[in-house]
């Protein structure tokens, strides 16, 4: 038996289990457990995995921040503030060609720095504004697009719990991932609003213009628009503004996001019983199912390492050739078809073990302390993840939007939907690679001072 032949039957093995349909969160666990027998391990090497679970994922403080994010984003979603806003965002580019996809994609830069919790917002910005757009004569691709693509910038827009996951696993500061995904979540926010402009230009049939008739004018717009923008404003400096400060800690400001989405739910009366209850609940499932990958992960990468796959895998890239760019590439091209199949958690728990050590340590001839090539290499990857929730057929974000769509809308238009957002992605990503500071701009800037 060769020196790397149990590695990759694990590898194997899980690739197999994946398309079981079983929880992977299971299939991780079992298969870590049924190789430590396979691979003649003692037994007792599992209590070293019991332990790493407890030290590094049930008693993580850092990791505390996940359900805040997650309660913060649910409540923000039921107070009504992107109802409100997105109908002055509507008015203000009312009688202009795409002006109302375009007010979904700013909506979706918005919130996705007050909310981070996909599911939540391409279903809010699903039932807010598709049946508008199809009335009002949108394509129907261009609507379930511009809609699902919005709605998942909210797992790279800071506050993230993607970033937050990510931070945990490669052991980077949050606070300089939250500032380092801040331009290139703005990057692919700009690249829709970009595209939807040419779509409007170019075929102004499948981007028509709301009646100018709506449209408010002057300063009642802007006091309109000033006032749905308060809370939101308020969410975002109090979190990101107190991290990147170093007032409080990424739990800290977590709590403080949860916090103040229930202070706006109540000021908008939204604070009730049933919808406490319901982000409650679904802060729970959440965050269980992020804990259970966590769990099922460790105990497949521990016993992954003690059978040589991470020898294995430093061989596999020394193997590739072409220097550091090329396994860069490599671990990109894997990450993205990875995409097609599994949800960014599993991705990270298993890829960013394996992978960030070695690109840590490579020289990309950018002159990047080891730190900022982590960083760097964290940034692309939340980048490259974003995809996974686009991509057919497993892209989650696509099936969340088929759930609220009406009738007319097909899961065929779906899925074409997201192709030109997923090359904007692809564009975005390939920005990022090729000017790093684009990530690392910020928190340089933090770590140099005024």
């Amino acid at each position: 038996m060769g020196a790397y032949t149990l590695p990759l039957l694990m590898i194997v093995a899980l690739i197999l289990g994946i398309f079981t349909g079983y929880p992977v969160a299971f299939i991780l666990a079992g298969l870590g457990v049924a190789f430590t027998f396979i691979g003649d391990i003692p037994v007792l090497f599992l209590g070293t995995v019991v332990s790493r679970i407890f030290t590094g994922n049930l008693a993580n403080w850092l990791l505390l921040a996940v359900p805040l994010f997650v309660f913060m984003g649910l409540m923000l979603e039921k107070s009504g503030v992107a109802q409100n806003l997105l109908r002055s965002l509507e008015l203000l580019f009312a009688g202009r060609r795409g002006g109302l996809a375009i007010s979904v994609t700013l909506l979706g830069i918005i919130m996705a720095a007050s909310t981070g919790i996909i599911g939540a917002s391409v279903v809010m910005l699903g039932l807010m504004a598709l049946p508008v757009m199809i009335r009002q004569g949108y394509d129907k691709s261009l609507a379930a697009g511009t809609i699902s693509a919005a709605g998942t910038l909210g797992i790279l827009i800071p506050p993230s719990i993607m970033l937050v996951l990510v931070g945990d696993i490669l052991q980077l500061s949050v606070g300089d991932l939250f500032m380092g995904a801040m331009i290139p979540g703005l990057l692919l926010g700009l690249l829709y609003v970009i595209y939807v402009v040419g779509v409007a230009i170019l075929f102004p049939e499948k981007a028509p213009a709301a009646p100018a008739a709506n449209r408010v004018h002057g300063s009642a717009l802007v006091v309109q628009l000033i006032r749905d923008l308060v809370a939101p404003a308020i969410l975002i400096v109090g979190v990101l503004g107190s991290i990147i400060a170093g007032i409080a800690t990424p739990t800290e400001a977590a709590a403080i996001g949860a916090a103040g989405a229930v202070a706006v739910a109540a000021a908008t009366r939204q604070l009730t019983y049933k919808a406490l209850r319901e982000s409650i609940v679904e802060t729970g499932h959440t965050t269980a199912m992020i804990m259970f990958v966590a769990i099922g992960a460790t105990v497949f990468s521990v016993i992954f390492k003690r059978l040589g796959g991470d020898a294995m895998i430093e061989d596999a890239v020394g193997a590739l050739g072409g220097g550091a760019y090329a396994t860069l590439t490599a671990v990109m091209l894997l990450i993205f078809i990875l995409g097609f199949f599994l949800e960014w958690i599993e991705i990270s728990y298993v890829v960013l073990p394996l992978f960030g050590p070695i690109i840590a340590t490579m020289d990309f001839g950018l002159g990047l302390s080891s730190q900022e090539t982590l960083i760097w290499f964290a940034i692309l990857v939340a980048v490259n993840l974003q995809t996974s929730f686009l991509t057919p057929p497993f892209g989650y974000a696509l099936f969340y939007l088929k759930g609220i769509a009406p009738p007319e809308v097909t899961m065929g238009d779906i899925y074409r939907s997201s192709i030109p957002y997923v090359t904007l992605q692809l564009i975005g990503l390939m920005l990022v690679i090729l000017f790093p500071s684009l990530a690392l701009w910020l928190p340089r800037l933090a770590t140099s001072g005024p």
